[in-house]
């Protein structure tokens, strides 16, 4: 298990904390111990199914460009239809082609709705967590080595994201064959195992510290931070999701997890209270030691939404509101105590706002669930603005391509 991993039964300070929300709410934040320990080992397992095709591809003899357009045309067409496929890519497209028993079509459906309602508050409480979590080295050193979210590039590799949370909460797309929400899929999960293997060989990366980059632990928590996560904190912000609704986000997160070749079946959360221990139980082990990587991390992030300085006056305008909102995401679900290691903007006229929306969102809440149609109608609402600022704030495709090389 990774030295970096400690769960920390004696800390007076969550002691207090779980004593405080068990009294409170009846909900006890404390994993049991096989979930403790399944999360520490899952903190060294990878994906092997796709390493094993990364590897007889794109790093055997077809290269890197014949196996793209090896994967580009099983994606378009099904693997079926490629006859020169390997086995090892073979084996991938029958894993990632399966429905599990435990995906339900009708809650992963529920689940990409309530993606859709949230839409941009989505990412913007979404990244506000993830920087929250660049405190750790296992997370912040991965990503600083490629470099995608890093520097000048932060603002584009969030809006190569952004297109992925799109396309997958499109009704019924990441169930349909053929899909651009499932193409993308594919390459994301291609591409960490790129990073994976990339970064495990860098001699910043320590295995015997950390485990594995992109692990199964992880990759799970990002599945958290697109349903239990960002629910608790929109809460304060208008939107009401319901238990069921939450619950349906569970497992959409899941089945997206399944295709990004996330294999946690025996701890993943099947409660709210279950995904609440598992967030619990990173921030009980945080190490605080990702240092300078995590810091340009943090810091790259929100100043990238910035007026560009050739920019007229209406875009300006736009892009002084999105910084300030981004800013305001950040104040508000980013831990204080972990907030003070960062230099980040005040954010209190983005947390203005933010809280300025709530009456009109929260009337939104009630009429949806009263008036037909309105729910719908307030999804693809909510779903277009997205688009729209995706489109104003993209100044190129994206490409949801593994970097050549390292950085550094």
């Amino acid at each position: 298990m990774p030295t970096a991993y400690r769960w920390p039964l004696g800390d007076t300070a969550h002691a207090r904390l779980r004593d405080r929300v068990l009294k409170v709410t009846g909900v006890d934040l404390l994993p049991d111990d096989r979930t403790s320990q399944r999360y520490g080992e899952l903190l060294s397992a990878g994906d092997p199914t796709a390493e094993r095709f990364v590897a007889e591809t794109y790093r055997g003899e077809l290269g890197p460009e014949a196996a793209r357009e090896l994967l580009d045309r099983a994606l378009d067409k099904g693997i079926d239809a490629v006859d020169d496929a390997p086995p090892s890519m073979r084996d991938l497209f029958v894993e990632f082609d399966s429905l599990p028993d435990w995906a339900e079509p009708e809650q992963i459906a529920a689940g990409a709705a309530v993606w859709r309602r949230w839409a941009y508050a989505l990412g913007g409480v979404g990244n506000a967590g993830t920087m929250d979590t660049y405190t750790e080295g296992s997370l912040a050193v991965p990503l600083s080595l490629a470099g995608g979210y890093a520097g000048e590039r932060a603002l584009n590799r969030y809006l190569e994201t952004s297109r992925w949370w799109i396309e997958v909460s499109r009704p019924g797309a990441i169930l349909r064959p053929g899909s651009l929400a499932r193409a993308i899929t594919m390459r994301v999960r291609v591409m960490h195992v790129s990073v994976r293997a990339g970064v495990r060989r860098h001699d910043e990366w320590d295995d015997e510290r950390w485990g594995l980059p992109i692990s199964q632990s992880e990759m799970m928590l990002t599945l958290l931070g697109g349903s239990v996560g960002p629910a608790m904190g929109l809460y304060g912000l208008g939107y009401i999701t319901s238990k069921a609704e939450l619950e349906s986000s569970l497992v959409f997160n899941r089945y997206l997890g399944y295709l990004l070749g996330v294999r946690v079946d025996d701890i993943y959360p099947r409660t709210i209270s279950d995904g609440l221990r598992l967030l619990y139980l990173f921030d009980a082990t945080r190490s605080h030691d990702s240092g300078s990587a995590g810091a340009e991390l943090v810091e790259s992030f929100v100043p990238g939404f910035a007026p560009r300085p050739d920019a007229g006056r209406r875009d300006r305008l736009r892009a002084w509101y999105h910084l300030q909102t981004q800013s305001g995401y950040a104040r508000l679900f980013m831990l204080p105590q972990n907030r003070r290691r960062f230099d980040l903007p005040g954010g209190w006229v983005g947390v203005g706002l933010l809280l300025a929306q709530v009456p009109a969102r929260l009337i939104g809440e009630v009429v949806r669930r009263i008036v037909p149609g309105v729910d719908t109608r307030l999804q693809a609402r909510s779903v277009a603005n997205w688009e729209r600022w995706h489109a104003w704030q993209s100044e190129r495709p994206a490409e949801f391509a593994a970097p050549s090389q390292l950085r550094r």
